[in-house]
């Protein structure tokens, strides 16, 4: 860059910075050139740290805004819905009053028999039509209310995908649709298998830079309409809306999968979907009993929690088995759901 594009004001900030620096030099008998050198490396060190940032903000930005526009496609497919249910609404009543119309010349009992009759079509679409905006209007509420947050703070500041705060309120959002509509979702914990013992040997740098690609992973294989959040250390919650058991298994076997093909360690998962009367943290609780006994079996693997019990879902070649427990989580003990399970 040269020094004619950047700003007056920045400009002379620098200047007096590196004027700084010198005076701060001209004590210590360092030449000349090294002084020089060592003004020229803070410079760069200043400079690339904050390029990083600045690609880190870039990318969590472009991350946001795809999922904001997937939001506005859901909404534009919403109001087309709702305008084509509402011109076959329309039509509806165009035929109920031309045959209120035609009851004129009918006798007096066959023409209540008609009236009833027409009254009894026109009522069940009026009663479809009024579950549907219902429901549309809860589906509109839900994405204005991410939009509206979509400035806040909701993304994990280390790997750029949602925090903690974004799942509590997707998943309550989603509990209260499954609830009234009994729509379908389905989520997967994924932890990392000795993350411990990386950070240990490898150093923090080297599982922070495990932790960033781990989220790059699971960004490039979910759908855009799914959300991918860090759930604490080095465990990642994915919630798949319109998703059954046996698909968000699919999804977890694919990403266990892609994980031995592309990363430095593999992953465990406990997956689970939303079933009648449960909260949000049973709902996590069941998920986390499963991964907890796809770690207690011996890591990379799936497991599934049906409502009732953890089933496995795949099961590695032996020679890729994991017989070290000496990391083996333990969930912790909440509220208890239908199934028995806990919640963590």
């Amino acid at each position: 860059m040269r020094i004619e594009t950047i700003p007056a004001p920045n400009r002379t900030r620098i200047a007096m910075q590196a004027t700084s620096v010198m005076e701060a030099l001209r004590d210590f008998p360092i030449p000349l050139a090294a002084a020089f050198s060592f003004v020229a490396l803070i410079g760069y060190l200043i400079g690339h740290f904050r390029r990083e940032r600045s690609q880190k903000d870039v990318s969590g930005s472009r991350r946001e805004l795809k999922r904001a526009w997937s939001t506005l496609r859901q909404m534009e497919s919403l109001n087309t819905e709702l305008r084509r249910q509402l011109d076959g609404h329309q039509s509806t009543l165009v035929g109920f009053k031309d045959r209120i119309s035609n009851l004129s010349s009918l006798s007096e009992t066959a023409a209540w028999q008609e009236l009833s009759a027409a009254a009894e079509t026109l009522l069940k679409p009026t009663q479809r039509l009024t579950s549907h905006l219902a429901n549309a209007y809860d589906e509109l509420r839900q994405q204005t209310n991410f939009l509206m947050t979509f400035t806040e703070v909701r993304t994990d500041p280390l790997t750029g995908v949602s925090n903690r705060r974004a799942l509590d309120e997707t998943l309550t959002t989603l509990v209260a649709m499954h609830t009234r509509y009994k729509t379908t979702f389905s989520i997967a914990i994924f932890d990392i298998d000795h993350f411990k013992r990386i950070n240990d040997e490898q150093g923090h740098l080297e599982g922070d830079r495990i932790l960033r690609d781990a989220a790059r992973l699971f960004d490039d294989c979910v759908r855009d309409t799914d959300i991918v959040t860090r759930y604490g250390g080095e465990e990642f919650v994915v919630v798949m809306p319109e998703t059954d058991l046996d698909g968000a298994c699919i999804f977890a076997e694919r990403m266990r999968q892609s994980f031995e093909e592309n990363m430095p360690c593999t992953v465990s998962c406990g997956a689970a979907s939303a079933i009648c009367n449960e909260t949000a943290q049973a709902l996590l609780g069941r998920a986390d009993t499963a991964l907890y006994d796809a770690k207690n079996h011996g890591r990379n693997k799936v497991y599934l929690h049906d409502g009732e019990s953890t089933t496995v879902v795949t099961e590695p070649p032996a020679g890729q088995r994991d017989e070290d427990t000496s990391e083996r989580r333990k969930p912790q003990r909440a509220e208890t759901c239908s199934a028995g399970s806990t919640s963590s």
